[in-house]
């Protein structure tokens, strides 16, 4: 990607690049939250991630950037004082995404978040489902059949996130490793706070700062995918079922009632704590991920084999 003078503007500083399920979403809403830190109010822009746009349709309404002028107004709010950053958890599995960062901000630091395969894919799973991406809610045959084709390209929905290696070698590539962070999961929820500092110092912001704990974006399980549905066409007020109800809902029911009626009807019975780990597949998952735990590992000069119980398996 190149800039022409027309395109001057403020590029992020920083970058969270990913994963998803790791620990991005509370991460961005407890750096947005420092005095010396800004990040827009659209956590996900992905803009730079420009060879995963094939595999989404975004519909019409979207707020994610449509042109480079749209993605650099999102920073523009930001202080002279202010350093800023963007989170874009699908930057780490782009294999575009390191390349056109470093063409516009070579200076850019990047963090990413690396969580265990198994809860990963299981996380990621629930993620999906709640998203309506997903619909098959047995989280065996999900994987099973995760390999799917959107706009020409052959993609499998689980597993081509975790080639962790791989992922972070595109952007040690391009970026110097003081310019690089690398966070395990387990750290960040077992020491959330400390790392948090950790990631401050990294930034060269004040890391004595008040930090405000956070859990966001927690993971539910989706009861069932169809009632689900029909309630998200309710509360965007499309499709054919919320086209017949509208006028009758409406009329009969005051607007804040109809809204706190849809979130209790999704948060007391469409949707709740997820059920407990299949440990038999959790197994076969780590067993066919062992390879890539290995490879982090000694990529990172650290023992995630014990970190992560596959020391225990076999």
């Amino acid at each position: 990607m190149t800039m022409s003078p027309e395109d001057a503007g403020r590029v992020p500083d920083f970058f969270i690049v990913g994963h998803h399920k790791s620990g991005t979403t509370a991460l961005y809403e407890m750096l947005r939250r420092h005095p010396q830190i800004f990040m827009p109010d659209l956590k996900e822009p992905r803009w730079f991630a420009s060879d995963m746009r094939a595999l989404t349709d975004p519909p019409a309404h979207s707020p994610l950037p449509k042109t480079y002028q749209e993605y650099l107004a999102l920073f523009a709010p930001a202080r002279a004082d202010q350093i800023t950053g963007e989170a874009s958890p699908s930057y780490l599995r782009s294999a575009t995404a390191a390349g056109e960062i470093a063409s516009v901000a070579p200076n850019a630091r990047i963090i990413a978040i690396l969580r265990e395969p198994a809860s990963f894919v299981r996380s990621l799973h629930l993620q999906l489902l709640q998203e309506h991406v997903e619909t098959e809610t047995d989280l065996r045959r999900a994987f099973e059949g995760e390999e799917i084709e959107r706009n020409g390209l052959t993609v499998r929905r689980y597993s081509d996130h975790i080639h962790y290696v791989d992922q972070l070698r595109r952007y040690e590539e391009l970026f110097a490793p003081e310019q690089m962070l690398v966070l395990i999961y387990d750290d960040f929820r077992r020491e959330n706070e400390a790392t948090v500092r950790r990631v401050l110092r990294f930034l060269d912001v004040d890391a004595s700062a008040p930090v405000e704990v956070l859990e966001a974006n927690p993971t539910i399980e989706v009861r069932s995918v169809r009632a689900d549905g029909v309630l998200r066409e309710l509360r965007r007020r499309r499709g054919p079922v919320a086209r017949t109800l509208k006028s009758t809902v409406r009329t009969l029911t005051p607007s804040r009632l109809r809204t706190d009626a849809i979130r209790t009807l999704k948060t007391r019975v469409l949707s709740g704590a997820p059920k407990p780990v299949d440990e038999r597949f959790a197994a076969e998952l780590r067993e066919r991920f062992r390879g890539e735990v290995v490879a982090l590992g000694e990529h990172l000069d650290r023992d995630l084999v014990a970190l992560w119980g596959y020391d225990r398996e076999r």
